[in-house]
């Protein structure tokens, strides 16, 4: 494994025409990769619009297996520009079992593992219970990091960076990094306050898994409006707001709203010395935390 890992992740608008979309990440795939970079980020659902926004068994029609039309371009991205990529897929499994689905392809060597979200959330403009089967915890593909080349990844997918539990397993397990592509923006209709709380609790999070378990963090957004295609509601903003941190949560990159790549250099001994100085993973108290599996403590 490389101590010091050129990472980068690409922020970009998405539509429901899978050739546009795609273009657009594979341009920023490409910018990355003639930029030095070895591993890069795609972020959730980047091969389409945010179907989510309601609800519509049409939209099933979106869905791919793993080595369908986008997992073979993604591999074949990776094979081609000879670096350890991250994709995302809406995944078929099987009839009626669909997820959404992170894909992990090393170099020449085609897609070495995947990890099939585990928190589904089912909000206002955000219904990916109608779509999305969860993750299974025991079938390999859980809170398990997936070696590659340039380390162990420690993926995760948008809503789950909202849960600790997740990035302590990942931590737990071995992980060198962690990794959230991500689908998240506002309400048009939320005040510039409620936009700035949010935002500024999303970015503080993931931040904070950095902090309490010492290792770098990247988090890939989409950005721009996206319409509601029921008319139901006024879509959602995608702030964007993708960024790197290190194992202190210190900023290594961080973008607005726009087109963007970001790419830093990432030195992964660094987390060992700040394991040593902030040692949480050795003073857990493993022996006092069994009501963690409970629902809620009556």
């Amino acid at each position: 494994m490389t101590t010091t890992l050129t990472a980068g992740l690409v922020q970009q608008a998405a539509w429901p025409d899978k050739s546009r979309s795609l273009a657009a990440s594979e341009a920023g795939i490409r910018q990355l990769a003639s930029d030095g970079a070895q591993l890069v980020l795609l972020q959730e659902l980047h091969a389409t619009h945010y179907f989510c926004q309601y609800e519509d068994t049409e939209l099933f029609e979106l869905a791919e297996p793993l080595d369908g039309p986008t997992g073979s371009w993604l591999a074949a991205l990776a094979a081609e520009l000879d670096i350890v990529l991250v994709g995302s897929v809406f995944e078929r499994r099987a009839p009626g079992i669909y997820h959404n689905t992170a894909v992990v392809y090393d170099r020449q060597r085609g897609r070495i593992g995947h990890y099939r979200k585990m928190h589904i959330p089912d909000d206002p403009g955000f219904y990916e219970k109608f779509y999305f089967t969860p993750g299974d915890h025991d079938d390999g593909q859980g809170f398990h990091p997936i070696d590659t080349s340039v380390g162990r990844l420690g993926v995760l997918v948008c809503w789950d960076q909202w849960y600790p539990e997740a990035a302590r397993l990942m931590a737990l397990a071995g992980a060198d990094l962690l990794l959230y592509p991500t689908a998240i923006g506002w309400h048009p209709p939320d005040d510039d306050a409620e936009k700035v709380r949010q935002k500024d609790a999303w970015t503080l999070i993931q931040r904070s898994h950095g902090v309490a378990n010492g290792m770098p963090v990247m988090v890939a957004n989409r950005i721009g409006h996206e319409p509601d295609l029921s008319g139901v509601s006024d879509g959602i903003d995608f702030w964007g707001g993708s960024f790197i941190c290190g194992p202190q949560g210190e900023m290594l990159a961080h973008a607005g709203e726009e087109d963007t790549t970001l790419i830093v250099d990432i030195d992964l001994t660094h987390s060992e010395h700040t394991r040593r100085l902030w040692p949480y993973l050795r003073d857990r108290r493993i022996d006092a935390y069994g009501d963690l599996t409970r629902r809620y403590r009556d």
